[in-house]
């Protein structure tokens, strides 16, 4: 499937409107002072204003393409995911990476930082059964410097993801039991002296 740019555009900006105002003519040599323009954050409640215009850094972004019927993610509660998959890169649309072609899905502890950012956190709110497309920006994927040679430097990535399965992880195995100290062999005992011959 071919994404336009338009699709795939992770970030937005928010147009600079420049202000008005009338004054009386000022003298040629006068250089104009370009307009800008602040607004102020109103926060509810007691939280200050803070001014200035907000900018967005990076956030990862989905779409639901169906809804699980298995039970929900809880994100508070540690989980082994079954999830098919397939990553395009975000630039171009190639493809890098099925589990579905392969047809093995892939198992991972949810939030234990074993996988790339973006999917630590982009299964919230799913139920099992549940098929999302991920597009998430390289500070969440593989970085500034990528995984040469198949995603290249701050590439964005485009996954859809279906969780086939969630389960508890595996009791932790009880802890080895300590190994005897090994006991000391005894001292040598002195040997008695002889007899004085009688």
């Amino acid at each position: 499937m071919k994404l336009t740019a338009s699709f795939i555009l992770l970030f937005c900006t928010a147009p600079i409107l420049a202000q008005t105002t009338s004054s009386p003519a000022k003298p040629a040599t006068t250089a104009a002072k370009p307009a800008t323009t602040t607004t102020a954050h109103k926060p509810a409640g007691s939280m200050p204003v803070v001014p200035g215009v907000p900018h967005m850094l990076y956030s990862l972004r989905y779409i639901d393409t169906k809804i699980g019927t298995g039970p929900l993610v809880d994100a508070s509660k540690p989980k082994i995911f079954t999830v098919h998959y397939t990553g395009w890169l975000a630039a171009d649309g190639k493809k890098f990476d099925s589990s579905v072609d392969r047809g093995q899905p892939i198992s991972f502890a949810y939030g234990a930082h074993r996988v790339i950012p973006g999917w630590d956190t982009g299964f919230q709110g799913m139920h099992v059964g549940g098929k999302r497309r991920l597009f998430i920006p390289y500070q969440l994927a593989y970085g500034e410097l990528g995984r040469p040679p198949v995603i290249p430097a701050k590439a964005n990535l485009i996954f859809d993801v279906e969780l086939v399965g969630m389960a508890d992880p595996p009791p932790t195995p009880p802890a080895a039991p300590a190994k005897p100290a090994s006991t000391p062999a005894p001292a040598a005992q002195p040997t008695a002296p002889p007899h004085p011959e009688k």
